[in-house]
Order: C-alpha cells, then structure tokens, then sequence
C-alpha cells in the first residue's frame, strides 16, 4: 500500500506548440506506469481534424500532372496533407481552393469556411508557373482519431466507393506530434524513494500541450473508472421522460453505424423525436430508405433502448425480416440506373 502524497504537476516551459511539465511526487514504479500511459493516449487517443480526400478539376488519378503547375499530382496531396486543422463541424466539410496566376499556393489561399480554421496557413502546395494557369481544388475535411491510411479512406461512410476523380489521402488526426517522459528521483521529507515525472509534448498547433495534457488524462481517468465500480450495480439507462429536451437530440448521439445514420440524415430525420415517431408511424415506411434494411432498423432499435428511450412495439411481421444486402443492392442498382 502507497503513503497518501499528494502529486502535482506544474508547468517548467511553455512555449507555443511546445510543453514540459513536471508531475510528482509518486510512489516508485509510478513514474514509468503513468508516463507510458500518458505517451500511448497523446499519441494515439486524441481526436482531431485532416484532410480524407482531395479532388482536382482535370485530374482523374493521382499519378498525374497538371499544365501549369510545378508540382506533380502526388507532390501536391503530399503537401495538402501537411495542412493542420481544426474543425468545429461534428460531419465533415468541404474547403474549396481556386487560384489563378504564376506564383506559389498556399493553405491560406483556401477559401475562409467558419467550420475550419488552418493553423498553418503558410504551407506551401503548389506552384503556378504562368499567368493563365490556373486550378481548382475541393478538399473533405473530416475529424478523427490516430492515422488512417489511404486505403481505408477510399471507401466513404456509407459503404460506397468514393467517385472516379476524389482521390483518398492518408490522414493524421492526431494532433500530437511528440512525446517523450523521463523519470527521476526526489525527495519527500525523509523518503528518498519517490519519483516525478519529466513529460515533453510537441502539438501540431490545433491544440495546446496543456490541453492535451488534460484531454488524455480525461481520458485514462474514464477507462479506469469503469474499474473502481467493480460489484456495484450498473447505473440505470436515462430514461427518455425524464425531459423533453431529450427528443430534440441529434441521432448523431445515438452512435449509429454509419450505414443507418446517412440513411435517415438523407431522408430527413435528424432528431430523436423524428426517429421515434417514424418508428411509431410503422417500419415499413423506414425499410423503403435507401440503403435501411431490416439489420439497420434492429441497430437503430438497439440504441435507442440502450439511452433510455421507449421504443414503440414492432410492427412488421416476422417474415418480414428479409436480406439487407439484398435489399440495399437493389436500391444502389436503381440509383446508378
């Protein structure tokens, strides 16, 4: 069992995207426990924003080049994937970029959109080397967690494949460039055996390291929450009438599988209260969406049950469970038709 010593951590330089911190006093062993745990949630843990996929007038595949411009096709999606974001949508967003005229391009000559805000605007993309060159761009923003790659990215949300043209880009989300810790040893009183821990972190600018800071150890503090509760008995689900306000929810906080919540976006139905009272209106109407089969209105059912919510009684029969997949290839058939 470990002495009860208070441990802080304070500041020793801070320095735009750059911060080091000093925390301690622990018990030994502590040190290395809370630093390894602290670098793989920085690293990895923290959401943030990049570019998924860019689209070129002219350009359909990216081992092209364009008349005019300096810089191959890849060069350029290289560049753009330098552009460190932050985004205030919750979905993803377009920036549009269209410049006309020799010189060089930057992130900052992407057009201004409220939803995103480029820290680096000075990032350099391409370059024009004629007066009539010119070049239009549209690049998806979207958030996310760590790095995903290219090849994951070339299928969008809803299970379809992107359009022949709108090239997918490796995307860092993280917003985390470097961590490093050491630990060494202090003194408390008499005991010399307590440790502090030395922690450096480097952001790309979308966030401070104080914020980071505290956002990965919100984080390890709700894993382990789940761990002190242990023989207790589950907290009840919040159930739907204990306010009204509830129905006014985006069915972005049901988390949905993303096949589900485009089907009912496209349609119309944003909110809760849209949700249950399709669902009270009958299935049936719900199974015609595009790409909303019998597995998607089981998922929707599930967790709207899980948040609490009074689902009403199913309505369809039982042999109306058909195939999904069969259900949603033929939607697909009829819309490329």
């Amino acid at each position: 069992m470990t002495d009860a010593v208070t441990s802080r951590i304070a500041p020793l330089e801070e320095l735009g995207s750059y911060g080091k911190y000093e925390a301690g006093p622990f018990a030994p062993g502590y040190g290395v426990t809370l630093g390894n745990a602290l670098r793989r949630v920085l690293l990895g843990s923290l959401e943030g924003a990049a570019i998924t996929a860019v689209q070129i007038t002219g350009v359909q595949q990216e081992f092209s080049s364009l008349p005019g411009v300096r810089e191959d096709v890849v060069q350029i999606l290289l560049n753009m994937k330098k552009i460190r974001l932050r985004s205030f949508a919750t979905g993803r967003v377009e920036l549009t970029l269209n410049k006309k005229g020799a010189g060089s391009i930057t992130a900052g000559d992407i057009t201004p959109n409220g939803q995103v805000e480029i820290v680096n605007p000075e990032q350099v993309l391409m370059t024009l080397d004629s007066d009539k060159a010119s070049i239009e761009a549209f690049l998806v923003v979207e958030r996310g967690v760590g790095y995903v790659s290219a090849d994951r990215l070339e299928v969008e949300p809803d299970g379809e494949a992107r359009p022949r043209g709108v090239m997918a880009v490796d995307a860092i989300f993280t917003p985390v460039r470097k961590v490093n810790f050491t630990v060494e040893n202090t003194r408390v009183g008499q005991d010399v055996d307590r440790e502090k821990l030395i922690l450096e972190i480097e952001t790309d600018g979308t966030i401070t390291p104080e914020e980071a800071v505290r956002k990965a150890a919100a984080i390890l503090v709700g894993q382990f929450a789940a761990f002190s509760g242990l023989g207790e008995a589950p907290a009840p689900a919040p159930a739907a009438a204990a306010g009204g306000n509830l129905l006014d929810l985006s069915i972005e906080d049901l988390d949905l599988p993303m096949r589900a919540y485009n089907a009912l976006k496209r349609a119309g139905i944003v909110k809760v209260g849209q949700l249950l009272s399709a669902l009270d209106g009958g299935e049936a109407e719900l199974l015609k969406l595009r790409n909303f089969g019998q597995k998607s209105l089981t998922e929707v059912r599930e967790k709207l049950v899980e948040r609490g919510f009074d689902v009403p009684e199913s309505t369809l029969p039982l042999d109306a469970a058909f195939d999904e997949e069969d259900d949603e290839d033929d939607s697909d058939e009829e819309v490329k038709a």
